[in-house]
């Protein structure tokens, strides 16, 4: 009898122990490498080589486009294949470095626009093409899946009636043909409340994907007449006196994810690597909502009015004030008087992957590696990406 009491508790230990050793699913970092970066001038010139594969679970390369015929589209014919660049075979090779590295193609993108994507998306015929062609694509050239960038179903030349049922369906066609061979389907989504609603049929999009990047950032920038912060984690109390702004936080947006139908562990929390800046139209006015002139000035690498890099901020660290914002958990920076930018450093990406932790969610997204300090310049080489890793027990 002593036997067996003895031998039930070790079977019993034994079990309890094995539950309490169970590992928890791996969190996922999937990071943006975009293919034009190659051409910046000087240290912001950002090739394969520059990438470190230890900072990702997955990357995606960006961009391939669509064509109306449903057929895909080499943006950069030089820059990808083996006649010129050959970037994509040499990211690739990143898996040498990295086993269980998974890289993906990335299709469209901001420049790309919806109206082709809506015309194709919109015909059974097209749908099959298209994912056909995807599969085509990847085999050929060895990726291991597929993140469909489509911005936005409904939105910005799509048709606003049927883009949100049909890019349910073209997900639906493209997960066939994928998951079939043992391929990835991921999708990058809008994180506006109402650019949710237009475009997405969450639930089903859930179901279909084995994961959704939600671009929680651009809320702000040089599009609007004031000043505002690029990615908020919350609401500031002075978003709720200006219509629909207190929407435009990364908590809202992922909450109304959630709320629809989302399930958590495939939403990977996007963390942008470059700042929103602004030129003040008031140098003593420097509170959100300020009024302003134009976008920032020009940053060395990013050559863009209104956007810098985060290794073009930290280059000007003791330039300046540097305020923290304690409601929306982000920082800012005031320069050369008359200049704002919101942006994301160590604090507040803490910050951000806590969240995502708290959430459950399956993990994060940057955009893009190109940002982040690559070569160290301001301290340890990808600061940002760095914190992320760490904050997630990847490092």
């Amino acid at each position: 009898m002593k036997l067996l009491l003895l031998f039930t508790c070790v079977v019993f230990l034994n079990c309890i122990l094995g539950i309490q050793g169970q590992d928890k699913p791996k969190k996922h970092v999937v990071c943006y490498f975009s293919s034009w970066t190659v051409y910046r001038p000087g240290n912001g010139k950002f090739d394969v080589e520059n990438v470190d594969p230890s900072l990702c679970t997955h990357i995606n390369f960006a961009f391939v486009g669509l064509k109306e015929d449903g057929s895909v589209n080499v943006l950069d014919s030089w820059q990808a294949d083996k006649d010129g660049l050959n970037g994509i075979n040499r990211l690739l090779e990143l898996r040498n470095v990295k086993k269980d590295l998974k890289i993906l193609v990335s299709m469209g993108g901001w420049n790309e626009g919806s109206e082709v994507y809506s015309k194709v998306a919109a015909n059974e015929t097209t749908r099959k093409i298209l994912a056909n062609n995807v599969l085509k694509f990847i085999e050929e050239r060895g990726f291991d899946g597929f993140d469909l960038d489509w911005e936005y179903p409904g939105l910005r030349g799509g048709n606003e009636t049927t883009d949100k049922d049909n890019f349910t369906a073209l997900l639906k066609e493209l997960s066939e043909v994928l998951k079939s061979r043992g391929l990835l389907l991921t999708t990058a989504v809008a994180g506006a409340v109402e650019k949710i609603d237009v475009s997405y049929d969450v639930a089903e999009v859930s179901k279909v994907v084995d994961m959704i990047n939600v671009m929680v950032f651009d809320y702000h920038g040089s599009f609007d007449n004031f000043v505002g912060h690029v990615s908020p984690l919350y609401p500031a109390k002075i978003d709720f006196n200006f219509p629909d702004n207190e929407t435009y936080n990364v908590d809202t947006a992922l909450q109304h994810w959630l709320n629809k139908g989302a399930d958590p562990q495939k939403i990977n929390l996007g963390i942008v690597l470059y700042g929103r800046s602004f030129t003040l139209a008031d140098k003593t006015n420097t509170s959100l909502y300020a009024p302003i002139i134009e976008g920032g000035k020009e940053g060395p690498f990013s050559r863009q009015s209104g956007i810098l890099g985060y290794n073009e901020i930290c280059a000007f660290h003791n330039n300046g004030t540097y305020v923290w914002d304690d409601e929306q958990k982000v920082p800012h920076r005031i320069y050369d008087e008359d200049q704002w930018v919101g942006f994301e450093d160590e604090r507040s990406v803490q910050h951000k992957v806590d969240y995502a932790l708290k959430n459950n969610l399956g993990g994060i997204m940057v955009w893009s590696l190109d940002y982040d300090d690559f070569r160290g310049t301001c301290g340890e080489k990808y600061p940002l990406l760095t914190t992320i890793n760490k904050a997630l027990n990847l490092l």
